[in-house]
Formats: C-alpha cells, structure tokens, sequence
C-alpha cells in the first residue's frame, strides 16, 4: 500500500512540476525521477513522504534553481 501512496504521490508532483515548467509530464518525471528530493522522497525515513506535494515541489524547484 505504501508503494500506491507513493506512486501517486509522485504522479501529482510530476504533474505539477510540469504545469509549473509548461514542460511535458514524461519530461517532468525524468527531472523528478533523476533529482535529489525524489532520492529523498524514495526514503522513508527521510520523512519527506509525510510533507505535501507542494512543499516537495518547492523543495524541488530549489533544487533545479542551484
């Protein structure tokens, strides 16, 4: 069930991301999948899981800023 959660979890960040970049979602996802949060997110004990889609996407954005 956790895998569900974070799935889809990931598919509204993507999502957002894209909106936010007006770039495809299979782009979106390759920039996620390919980053640091998501190496986080993929990390339970991280604790990233239990944030929201936006703080994750701000977390994100920051990180494809630097």
């Amino acid at each position: 069930m956790r895998d569900q959660v974070l799935w889809r979890k990931t598919a509204r960040i993507a999502t957002m991301l894209a909106e936010c970049l007006n770039i495809d979602s299979v782009r979106a996802l390759d920039i996620l999948y390919n980053s640091h949060t998501f190496e986080l997110l993929s990390n339970p004990e991280s604790g990233l899981q239990l944030q929201s889609d936006r703080y994750i996407l701000t977390n994100l954005m920051r990180e494809l800023e630097n």
